[in-house]
């Protein structure tokens, strides 16, 4: 590690990301308490459904228990749409492959994994860090009988999610937006979430808007509402006694947990003005150094929940990744992330490596990968294995005071010299 300055620890550690709170939320918990609506229903999951199907522009939200809960209900409504009701003790999508997001959290994709499905997956898009739509035209040319593509908003920083659905409205497949991280987002000022036949939010501890945990499921059919709804409450049936048909799940949000979130939803647009304000000082303390910051898309505009950055390929120091830990080679006017996020770390500061691909973990390594891009030897090049490799994750906590961002711009500048 290079000691070419030396820096005063932050005393206070400085955060990737933390639950900003207001007070708001506190009433809505303590009304549900005092009223004694402490379990799966209550007046904070009806308004938490009515203000994020409105916020995300959609006819109607359904409160779980976490995102993940919404993106595995959306691929077991999707595949039994697509395919039938499959027999007690099968999954939904079994044995049927499914397109997904290369760079993503394993959350994106694990549930189509639940319902037996084989995910294939479509390579990251240089210039967004997003699903490539070019590449994911190319796999269904190579793979035309399938119907299901999963789509992932990294960071808050939109692809074109508007291209991806007329790729799959082209072929005939169902699209799952999984906009987790980029609630309050918009592609040509339409709202993220809104762009799935199926659309997932998160409002876990981390994100732009929090409940401490909790999700929502977004659709425009109101069949599917009511099928989801059901399957969250264990599929039970309308009878006098516990009636079940089919398998169902434990998978509701509390009402507790959704006076949490009620209370932060009016601080959504706030946040996201914090974020942007964090994301332009990086970029301002790094204009002249040898790196890029999250791209943004014409057209878009993010809720910039992340700052990250990619350092240029020729400023990269030595760095090797193993599966569970990475070494380098400190070198005068070169770094990597490695050597960044030890640095940030000995001043008490939290970074994070960009989402490691997908078809580079070790559960997944044998999964079909489709890149469209060709090196001048015919090789693939594989662009979500380059970001993950040049990239990483800055604080981008909203309570972070200018002057601790100024530090901590200071020490990744130090790691250049």
């Amino acid at each position: 590690m290079k000691d070419s300055k030396q820096f005063t620890p932050f005393e206070n550690k400085v955060w990737l990301a933390t639950p900003t709170m207001h007070g708001e939320e506190l009433k809505f918990v303590t009304e549900a308490y005092e009223t004694n609506w402490m379990s799966t229903v209550g007046a904070n999951i009806n308004e938490v459904e009515r203000i994020a199907a409105e916020k995300s522009e959609m006819k109607y939200a359904v409160g779980l228990s976490c995102c993940t809960a919404a993106l595995h209900l959306a691929l077991k409504h999707a595949g039994e749409t697509l395919y039938g009701r499959p027999e007690i003790g099968h999954g939904a999508l079994e044995g049927k492959r499914v397109f997904c997001s290369d760079m993503t959290f394993a959350a994106t994709l694990n549930p189509a994994v639940y319902e037996g499905g084989i995910p294939v997956f479509i390579d990251t898009e240089a210039s967004s860090w997003n699903m490539d739509p070019i590449a994911l035209e190319m796999a269904f040319e190579t793979y035309p009988d399938v119907k299901l593509v999963i789509s992932a908003e990294l960071y808050g920083f939109p692809g074109r999610m508007d291209l991806i659905k007329k790729i799959c409205e082209k072929h005939g497949a169902l699209l799952i937006e999984d906009a987790a991280e980029a609630m309050g987002a918009t592609i040509d000022g339409r709202q993220c979430g809104s762009f799935g036949d199926y659309s997932a939010i998160s409002y876990n501890g981390n994100k732009i808007i929090t409940g401490s945990s909790g999700g929502c499921l977004l659709t425009n059919d109101i069949e599917i509402a009511n099928k989801v709804r059901k399957w969250s409450t264990q599929a039970r049936e309308s009878a006098p006694w516990y009636q079940h048909e089919e398998v169902g799940y434990n998978y509701r949000m509390s009402n507790v947990i959704a006076g949490v979130v009620r209370g932060q939803y009016p601080h959504l647009e706030e946040h996201i003005a914090e974020k942007k304000a964090i994301y332009e000082r990086y970029k301002d303390g790094f204009k002249d150094l040898p790196l890029q910051m999250n791209p943004i898309v014409d057209g878009t505009e993010p809720n910039y929940w992340l700052s990250a950055m990619i350092i240029d390929r020729e400023y990269m120091c030595k760095q090797v990744r193993y599966d569970t830990f990475a070494q380098y080679e400190s070198e005068q006017g070169k770094t990597c992330p490695t050597e960044i996020l030890e640095t940030l770390a000995k001043y008490n500061a939290e970074g994070r490596p960009i989402w490691k691909p997908m078809h580079m973990q070790p559960m997944y390594r044998m999964n079909e990968f489709v890149t469209r891009e060709e090196s001048g030897r015919g090789e693939c090049v594989d662009v979500g294995a380059d970001i993950f490799e040049r990239g990483l994750c800055l604080p981008s906590d909203n309570k972070m005071t200018i002057e601790e961002q100024n530090k901590v711009i200071e020490i990744v500048r130090s790691c250049f010299e």
